[in-house]
């Protein structure tokens, strides 16, 4: 359900999160009204298209959270774990996966894939649950939950032995496959055991499973088994069978001493010859070397192998990733739009919209129209970014007064805060 929550004072309220925090400087309007969205980061781009998920107020859809399934066999064949799964809106937009790594393992390749441990993604571990959190903006929230079951194992029909175990785990990944920039966002946390993987990310696989090198992939991850603060940005591949690829991966901590079991806004844009991540609008890590270059799905996982990379999950242990929303601007190869020219160049949009100088969550702003050119500019003082927000900085278009007991305060030429 896309659904918005706007507040009287014109705060953009996140649960653990003030996202914006700037009182209305240009009107709200639809998207239909939108031929572009321009963003506001390092640099300025602009996009053609607009999506917007709600997942915190779908209490219809809020069951008991779904009991791990025992069973390799039975995790592969479990349906959706309510109706949302089913409506319209979900699967017009999402896939939820169910492939396993049992054909990988079998190939006995450790460049190819380490895993120690099968997995299987399952319908059973994509569910919405209820909030238990104090000062909840929203009642619930979407999870995705990796479980490491200790018997009952992929039979000989997937080509493994039960004697391991197996892990469950959860993805699902956009219909449109024809992704070609983008700006990504959601706001979410991690939780649970050490020896799991949750990942936002942009991905156009190889020709052949086996390509690896021809892999193309921006990922945002979260290893459970890192310090509670370091998150992993990494424009892919980030190994070959030789050696790391050091210029592909940055490890950042997040900003402000969050951890990232703590509510974060994440954000990932998408464009040519670069990838930029944000955590809580500060950026955290920017890659060019071997950004994506050609059309691509949007995916989200949470998973565990028993590999290198994810680690191994103790038996009986889980890991989930909790996801209020997912918001993004972005142009495709399937969709006809305005933006022609050089990148960052607005030459064909009428008008321009914003989605981070909106004061209601999933809701453009009307920023600049060919009739009155640029909305009115905000006159002195008229409107106030609370503590913590965004007050000013290069390409920087909202409210640059600090409410009182707090001062605008230069982070770096892109990004001021108040503080």
């Amino acid at each position: 359900m896309v659904t918005m929550s706007t507040w009287p004072w014109g705060l953009l309220v996140t649960t653990g999160y003030l996202l914006n925090l700037t009182f209305a400087a240009h009107p709200l309007t639809t998207d239909a009204n939108c031929h572009c969205y321009k963003t506001n980061a390092t640099s300025t781009n602009y996009f053609r298209q607009h999506k917007f998920f709600d997942f915190r107020n779908l209490q219809q859809y809020a069951n008991t959270p779904p009991n791990p399934i025992s069973t390799f066999e039975g995790n592969a064949a479990a349906p959706p774990t309510s109706s949302y799964f089913d409506s319209n809106q979900w699967k017009d937009n999402w896939g939820i996966q169910t492939w396993n790594n049992t054909e990988l393992m079998r190939l006995n390749n450790t460049d190819v894939n380490d895993a120690t441990v099968p997995m299987i993604n399952s319908f059973n571990n994509i569910y919405i649950e209820r909030s238990s959190d104090r000062n909840a903006n929203g009642q619930t929230y979407l999870v995705m939950r990796t479980v490491r079951h200790s018997l009952d194992g992929p039979s000989t029909r997937y080509g493994s032995n039960s004697s391991s175990g197996f892990q469950s785990s959860a993805e699902f990944e956009s219909k449109l496959t024809s992704y070609q920039f983008l700006s990504l966002r959601m706001l979410a946390r991690t939780r649970g055991s050490p020896g799991a993987v949750t990942a936002m990310f942009t991905y156009r696989p190889p020709p052949q499973p086996q390509q690896l090198a021809l892999v193309q992939e921006a990922d945002l991850e979260i290893r459970t088994q890192d310090p509670p603060n370091f998150v992993q940005y990494t424009n892919q591949p980030a190994w070959n069978s030789t050696s790391d690829i050091k210029e592909a991966t940055r490890n950042a901590s997040m900003p402000s001493g969050k951890k990232w079991s703590d509510w974060a806004f994440y954000r990932m844009d998408w464009t040519p010859g670069q990838s930029t991540w944000f955590v809580n609008g500060v950026e955290a890590s920017k890659i060019n070397f071997q950004a994506p270059r050609d059309p691509s799905q949007v995916m989200f996982n949470v998973w565990s192998d028993g590999g290198s990379w994810s680690g191994i999950m103790g038996q009986g242990g889980k890991a989930e990733m909790q996801v209020q929303w997912i918001e993004m601007v972005y142009n495709s190869t399937e969709v006809s739009g305005p933006v022609t020219g050089p990148w960052g160049d607005k030459k064909g949009c009428a008008n321009i919209c914003s989605i981070d100088e909106t004061t209601q969550l999933g809701t453009p702003v009307l920023i600049s129209n060919p009739n009155g050119g640029n909305t009115p500019a905000n006159p002195p003082n008229s409107c106030t970014t609370v503590k913590y927000g965004q007050c000013n900085g290069k390409n920087w278009n909202g409210c640059k007064t600090c409410a009182s007991g707090s001062a605008c305060r230069y982070q770096n030429d892109y990004y001021s805060q108040c503080l």
